[in-house]
């Protein structure tokens, strides 16, 4: 491989990392942002009487994650769904 190419390659994996670190950043915000949406919801329906936790509708969520990005859908919502609500 020459120097040129190197350089060049080096230069797109290093373009392509600064991305990466962008999007992760993008994808922290809005995990955070879910967080705080998720505390109200739950707030909101053990003020109303009701549970912290609504089963079904966390099944349909495993499902969309596991619709959208196959079988490593399903751990990532898990994951997701246990910082946005605690475990149970």
């Amino acid at each position: 491989m020459t120097t040129t190419a190197t350089t060049g390659a080096e230069r797109t994996i290093a373009d392509a990392r600064e991305r990466i670190d962008a999007l992760d950043d993008r994808i922290i915000g809005l995990i955070q942002e879910r967080m705080a949406v998720s505390a109200v919801v739950q707030e909101t329906r053990i003020a109303s009487g009701g549970r912290r936790v609504h089963l079904s509708r966390e099944m349909e969520i495993l499902g969309r994650y596991r619709d959208a990005l196959g079988k490593p859908g399903t751990p990532l919502a898990m994951t997701l769904l246990e910082l946005c609500r605690g475990r149970i």
